[in-house]
């Protein structure tokens, strides 16, 4: 089934959405200032056994990016709601960083609207010991303690200039996707990213993971600079039902770098 790209109006802005494949739902939500393009090498791998959902958050690619500040729980109901455009009343659903963060709210907020959850370069937010490198926050301009006007107050081209830097590992990936990022990010806008941005750095369900019912697969990678995987160790000491994976030398873009130890991962747990 060849893919498609519609728009719809989902709790009060457009999103667009790629649906690929048949059979069970499988939800991928991307990181921030990613869309939905950046699965690719998932998609190709998962639309054969599953009916993979992909789509752009608010505030990058071509969904609506409002001018008001978002919040991670706002980000899950817009997830949830398409969904609910799709017919879908179940799925499996996956998120890699910022979009881990939504996952983890759709699971908390939504548990009978998730089989499986898969949780991926991301963390329990506010609350979680050393849950930022100090490195990045000194690169993007922010100080351990930061308030929630700090957050507000960033540079944001500074911001994702840090993220692309240390986003990935392998000089190859790094020579091409960087640049690509950035200029990216230009043609996004400055609106959206800082919205998803102060959305993620005020995140937090450190209290709430024992709410998760879903059984749930926590995959890091061991030279993650942006999320550090001692996260992966913070989220899965507190969701019940939890299998843990670390990659050895893993980035943060795990989906990219280490795409078929990834994509093998995450086919054998839906699988079992």
């Amino acid at each position: 089934m060849l893919g498609k790209m519609p728009e719809v109006r989902v709790n009060g802005i457009n999103i667009y959405y790629r649906v690929q494949g048949k059979g069970e739902p499988l939800v991928l939500i991307m990181g921030l200032g990613g869309e939905c393009g950046d699965w690719l090498l998932q998609a190709r791998a998962f639309k054969k056994y599953y009916r993979v959902v992909t789509f752009d958050n608010r505030g990058v690619g071509r969904s609506d990016k409002p001018g008001e500040s978002y919040t991670v729980k706002t980000m899950a109901d817009d997830t949830v709601g398409l969904m609910d455009h799709l017919g879908i009343d179940k799925a499996h659903i996956l998120g890699v960083s910022l979009g881990g963060m939504i996952a983890q709210e759709v699971a908390i907020n939504y548990p009978e609207r998730v089989r499986k959850l898969i949780l991926v370069s991301t963390n329990a937010g506010r609350g979680e010991k050393g849950e930022h490198s100090p490195e990045l926050l000194r690169a993007m301009g922010l100080k351990e303690g930061f308030s929630d006007e700090d957050i507000r107050s960033v540079d944001m081209g500074r911001v994702m200039t840090s993220l692309n830097a240390h986003a990935f590992n392998s000089r190859a990936i790094k020579m091409v996707a960087v640049p690509f990022c950035s200029v990216r990010a230009k043609l996004f806008g400055i609106r959206g990213l800082k919205g998803q941005f102060e959305a993620a750095m005020t995140h937090s369900t450190l209290d709430r993971l024992h709410m998760i019912k879903a059984s749930t697969l926590v995959m890091a990678g061991t030279g993650d600079r942006i999320v550090p995987s001692r996260s992966a160790d913070a989220l899965a000491s507190r969701i019940p039902d939890v299998r843990l994976v670390k990659i050895e030398g893993g980035s943060h873009t795990l989906v990219a770098e280490k795409r078929s130890r990834f994509n093998r991962e995450v086919l054998n747990f839906l699988a079992n």
